[in-house]
């Protein structure tokens, strides 16, 4: 996990700001994956919205992306929809809902810090959302937890926008 922050780090600081990295090709390339993966679970993805531009490397956009959409394809009962927003301001979010049980407001918290699970019945390691953040956070972005309109939970991620 250090090694590839120290690396995020390093992009981050030597310039690849200026890179821009389409948003949907990712997103729809991790959909198709993840599809495969959970389609046992019968899981299905949607990704819309948007033709943004993330101003960054895509391996960290994929990293982002990744960890929240597999955390969503986890606990989603059977839908997970990815929806990136238009670019304003400079930047853009990304709203990863799904149908699954939630989290309570008073717990959201406590999932973004490393190594924390709050079920441990589910794989997984707890460094997920606590990478996401600490990626978003050196390009100048950020993560929310909140109640999905699909029933679960949302995360939102909001980047700076590229082009």
């Amino acid at each position: 996990v250090e090694i590839h922050l120290a690396r995020a780090r390093a992009a981050a600081t030597a310039g690849t700001l200026g890179e821009a990295t389409p948003v949907r090709p990712v997103a729809d390339a991790l959909a198709r994956t993840l599809g495969r993966l959970y389609a046992g679970r019968g899981v299905v993805l949607a990704v819309d919205g948007a033709p943004a531009l993330f101003r960054g490397e895509v391996q960290d956009l994929q990293e982002m992306l990744g960890n929240v959409m597999d955390n969503a394809c986890k606990w989603a009962a059977s839908r997970v929809a990815v929806t990136v927003g238009s670019p304003a301001g400079g930047r853009f979010a990304v709203h990863v809902d799904d149908d699954g049980p939630g989290l309570p407001p008073e717990r959201r918290d406590d999932v973004l810090g490393r190594g924390v699970r709050l079920d441990e019945r589910v794989d997984g390691s707890g460094l997920g959302l606590a990478i996401v953040q600490e990626l978003a956070g050196l390009y100048g972005g950020a993560v929310a937890l909140a109640e999905s309109p699909m029933g679960g939970l949302r995360v939102t991620l909001t980047l700076p926008a590229g082009g």
